[in-house]
This record gives structure tokens, sequence and C-alpha cells, in this order.
């Protein structure tokens, strides 16, 4: 090929495990859109909004920046490898086996609680409107449903993340539309509120600085979710496009989901207002305005957001324990495919979830809470890994073959060092607080010693490969 020749188009499979590619375009782009739209905005915003006041949406922007400029580095090194493991393999790349293993595992520990955290929240959800009816029977019901979805063929959790990301979208527009009309005052039966509950209680900073800090360490760990769309790019029919497409969006839906709602609600609806934490944010700003059954009709679209996200972390947990495997990280039982699907992956991560549930009923005040402090800071583990693998690898890249470069993180590598200050600032931040002091502990003690065991046995293997390299 002479120097001048284009590069033949890039469509790499991932390295990592061999799957099946059954996922389209169109889910792709609906499970990245969906990724960012959780029970965590819906329900857990409020307590943001209790502590920060109008000034969550500083906090909702700040945080968001930091998310948009994360996903941008993992996007660039997914669509230039991309890989069912997504970041644990490309901090296995740059940095070495016990890196991809502390990411990997920790990632899917975080991922399994997680599912069994969003099966009580629909448990609770279910027995609102079925009184008498036993929580953890609703679990099982929804874990079977899930866990049979993702032991089929991968499109159908495609499917099922299409449609339930397409009625979470459809309510946020919804609800940012009503709220639009409401604060212009084109709503039937409601005045313009103007700036009053933007600068009355307290001003834009009620709580000051302090308040700020607290809604945005809240804010900053609503945004779980938008890394799945990598793992799954793994998956579909054009791994690169698909995720060079997916990530180019994500800063638009920050904006208008997070950002474009935070802003309505304290329009809306004063800070003050303890139906915010009580109902969430978002039923108390339709009850604000009088909207009819605001209650049930978000209480459904919780769900959904529950449901959506149960499904999602079943499929990520078990694509990361799968691709582990194939990279010798784990027990070899959890590598097992059948029709291009980790089967046995898929049952450990929603029995090991299932687990976690039951611990909430039998030890709620000690073990159970063991398991959520552990995974408090995990995210944030995480997306350091992102960031230093991206510092190297896009080094690398460039050097080696540039044309993997489809997507390219901004002004590399300064906002990349912006974006680690920024983790770091979050860490100390988190150090400083009370109520995440202790996550932040008991997730450090997990990553330390997650990194011990892969350090451990990046050791060992160094030591058994040396005497084959000897006598060869």
């Amino acid at each position: 090929m002479s120097r001048t020749s284009a590069p033949p188009p890039v469509d790499r499979r991932p390295a990592d495990v061999t799957l099946s590619h059954g996922l389209k375009q169109r889910h792709l782009s609906m499970i990245a859109l969906g990724g960012v739209i959780g029970a965590g905005l819906f329900v857990g915003s409020g307590a943001g909004i209790a502590k920060a006041g109008p000034s969550i949406v500083i906090a909702y922007a700040l945080s968001g920046l930091l998310v948009m400029l994360v996903m941008r580095m993992l996007g660039e090194m997914s669509a230039a490898n991309p890989a069912s493991g997504s970041f644990s393999v490309h901090a296995e790349r740059a940095i070495g086996p016990w890196a991809g293993f502390t990411a990997g595992w920790a990632f899917w520990f975080l991922l399994c609680v997680a599912v069994g955290l969003e099966g009580i929240g629909a448990a609770k959800i279910m027995t609102g409107w079925l009184p008498g009816t036993p929580e953890w029977v609703w679990v099982a019901l929804f874990m079977l449903v899930f866990c049979g979805t993702n032991l089929a063929a991968v499109k159908n959790f495609g499917e099922f993340e299409f449609w339930f990301a397409a009625l979470k979208v459809g309510a946020i527009i919804i609800f940012l539309g009503i709220g639009v009309l409401a604060i212009v005052g084109a709503l039937p039966g409601t005045d313009a509120p103007g700036a009053t509950n933007l600068t009355g209680d307290g001003g834009f900073l009620p709580m000051g600085a302090e308040g700020l800090v607290v809604g945005l360490l809240a804010s900053l760990f609503a945004y779980g979710g938008l890394e799945t769309v990598t793992i799954a790019a793994a998956e579909s029919e054009h791994p690169v496009q698909g995720v060079a497409k997916a990530v180019k969006t994500a800063m638009w839906r920050i904006a208008i989901f997070y950002i474009g709602s935070m802003a309505v609600i304290v329009t809306l609806v004063p800070w003050t207002d303890p139906m915010v934490v009580e109902k969430g944010p978002y039923v108390a700003t339709l009850d604000h305005i009088g909207i009819p059954g605001a209650g049930e009709i978000m209480n459904v679209v919780v769900l959904i957001a529950l449901l959506s996200a149960m499904n999602a972390n079943i499929y990520g947990a078990s694509r990361m324990a799968c691709s582990l495997v194939a990279r010798g990280q784990g027990p070899k039982a959890l590598g097992r495919t059948l029709g291009g699907v980790p089967r046995t992956a898929v049952l450990v991560s929603s029995l090991f979830g299932f687990a976690c549930v039951l611990l909430s009923y039998w030890r709620p005040d000690d073990v159970f809470m063991w398991l959520l402090n552990m995974v408090g800071a995990i995210i944030l583990v995480v997306w350091t890994f992102i960031a230093i693998s991206q510092l190297i690898l896009r080094r690398r890249t460039e050097r080696d073959e540039p044309e993997r470069l489809v997507v390219k993180m901004w002004l590399y590598p300064g906002l990349t060092w912006v974006a680690l200050a920024g983790m770091a600032t979050v860490f100390v931040l988190m150090a400083r607080e009370p109520d995440t002091r202790t996550q932040l502990y008991y997730s450090g003690g997990l990553t330390v010693g997650l990194a011990a065991v892969g350090y451990l046995r990046q050791r060992l293997a160094a030591r058994a490969a040396k005497p084959a390299d000897d006598t060869a």
C-alpha cells in the first residue's frame, strides 16, 4: 500500500472474548440515551436539592462536565479497541494486568450490588400498589425475568433496553415540556414563577459553599450507567462506528436531561418544600403545578427506570466477568458461553444480586450496609483508571496506529489532567464529609485488596512464564 492510499475501513471485533453481535445501531443509540436516565435522577436528586437549594443546577453542571470528559476518554479507547471488558481491557493494556483485574472486578461487584438495590426499589413500588405482597417475591420475579432475558440472545437484551429507554426518554421530554410551559406561564391555571424560587429562601446558594459541595457529591453518583454503552458496543454489528456515534452525542443528553431537569424543578418548586425529598422532585413539581395523578405517573416511570437498570447491570456484570475470565483474570467456569452468550456469568451475577437483597432483610444493619459502603466510591475509582489509561494509550496509538483514533479526547492531554484533578478533588471532598467518608474508606479498602490480589497474580504469572522463556 502506498503512503497516500487510504486505510481500509476499521470495524474490529472485541479482542478479549468471542460473543455474538446481535445489537443493532438503534439498540446501541437507545442504550446510550437511556443510560443517563436512572432512578438516581428521578428520586435521588431530591436529597441533593434539599442540601444545595437552587445551586444544585451548578452541582449537576460541574459533575456533568466531569462525566463528559470521562465518556470522551472512554469513547476514544473503546472506538480504537472495542472489547466487552471496556475500561478493564484498556487498563490492562495501559497499566498492567493488575489494573485490569482491579477495575474489572470492582465494577462487577458494583453492578451486582446495584442489581439488588434496584430490585428492592422496584419491589417497594409494587408492594405500594399491591399491599400485603412480600417484597422478596417481587424481587425474585424481576430477577427471573431479566436473568432469562440475558440468558437468551443479546438482541433480546437490546430490545428490552430499547423500549425501556424510549419510555424514559419520552417521560423526561414530556416533563421538560410541561415544566417550560409552566415557567413561562403558558400552562392553564398557572402563573409564571419568575425568579422567586431561585432567589428566595436564602438566595441561589442558601447553604453556602458547603451545601454546593454536598449537592455536587450527590449529583456525581447519579450519572452511573453511561459506561454500559461501551461494553455493549463490542456486541454490536459495527462496534467502532456504534460507540463513536453514542459517545459523540452524550454531551447534549447530559445537558438536557440532567441539568435541564434540575433547572425546571428549582424554578417551579421552593427547594425547602419537604415533598421534594418525600415524594421525589419530579412528583413534587408535577403536583405543584396541578398535574392530576402525578405520583402514580412518576411511580410507573421510576419502576421502568429501575427495571431498565436491573436489566442493563446484569448484562454489564456478565460481560465484564466473561471478559476477565477470557484474559485469565478469574475462574474459568464463569467464561463459558453458549450461543454467543456468557450464561454462567449471567446466572452468577444474578444470584449475587439476589443474595444482596436477602442480606438487606437478614442483616440490614451490618453486612448489607458494609456492602453499600464498599461500592460507594467505586465509580470514581473506575473513572480514575479510565483517565490514566487514556493518557498512556493515546500516546501509543498516535505513534503506532493513528488511524484507530476515530474518536479523540479534546485538547489532549490537558483536559485529561483536568479530569484527573477533578476526581482527586472529589476524593478529598468525600473525605471531608461525614456522610461520604465511610464510603470512601470502605471503597478504598476494596480497591486496595483487589489491587493486591491482582498484583500477586501478575507476579506469579510472570514467574511461571519465565522458565518457559529461558528454555525456549
